[in-house]
């Protein structure tokens, strides 16, 4: 069984349609902050050096499947796992619930590039460090 990060959000204002409920575009946001702080966690970032070199891990696929609405004030759990690890890339799988009760999934595919100032980040493999610290979180298939 893998570790599974958790956190915690609650909906604010701003984050609501005039209904009250949570706009489906906040979700991606969700995701991008709870990822942010697994790899805070791991003394990692999205942006990071490692052996040397700078990286960052742009995002090259997002999805989000909805199943209940949430609304302004409540607070959801979001749970975060690795859903596969590639030579360049890591796909993060999201869970996230409402008192328990499942309410979306979603996961963001991003891949290692290594950045040089003023040019285009190319890929590369991901260091083996990285891995090694994110491996915990992984869903073995």
């Amino acid at each position: 069984m893998p570790d599974v990060f958790k956190t915690q959000r609650r909906i604010e204002f701003r984050d609501t349609d005039m209904a009250g409920i949570a706009h489906f575009s906040n979700f991606f946001a969700y995701m991008e902050q709870a990822e942010h702080a697994l790899l805070r966690s791991l003394n990692l970032g999205v942006i990071c050096k490692l052996d040397g070199r700078e990286i960052s891990f742009p995002r090259v696929n997002a999805q989000c499947n909805y199943r209940q609405a949430i609304r302004f004030e409540e607070i959801i759990d979001i749970h975060v796992v690795v859903e596969k690890i590639g030579t360049k890339s890591i796909t993060y799988g999201f869970h996230f619930f409402r008192d328990e009760t499942p309410v979306a999934d979603g996961s963001i595919t991003v891949v290692c590039c290594l950045l040089s100032h003023g040019e285009r980040p190319d890929s590369i493999p991901t260091p083996q460090k990285f891995i090694d610290a994110i491996k915990p979180y992984l869903v073995e298939a």
